[in-house]
């Protein structure tokens, strides 16, 4: 999971492992596999590199 920021400035929670893909149209465009789209404020980079660490600190993970 990851956060993100919505237009309006607030927070929400994204399921990292739903995205499908990610579009700069000049905005962030987040679009999962169902078919919902969501602009963000973070640019692509900067939502890449939260799933990225996302997906190493599962990977990572020791019980």
């Amino acid at each position: 999971m990851i956060d993100v920021t919505a237009m309006n400035n607030k927070e929400f929670i994204l399921n990292a492992d739903h995205i499908e893909k990610i579009e700069e149209v000049p905005e962030t465009l987040i679009t999962l596999t169902n078919g919902k789209k969501y602009i963000v404020l973070e640019s692509v980079d900067e939502v890449v590199d939260k799933v990225l660490k996302y997906k190493n600190k599962i990977v990572t993970y020791r019980l």
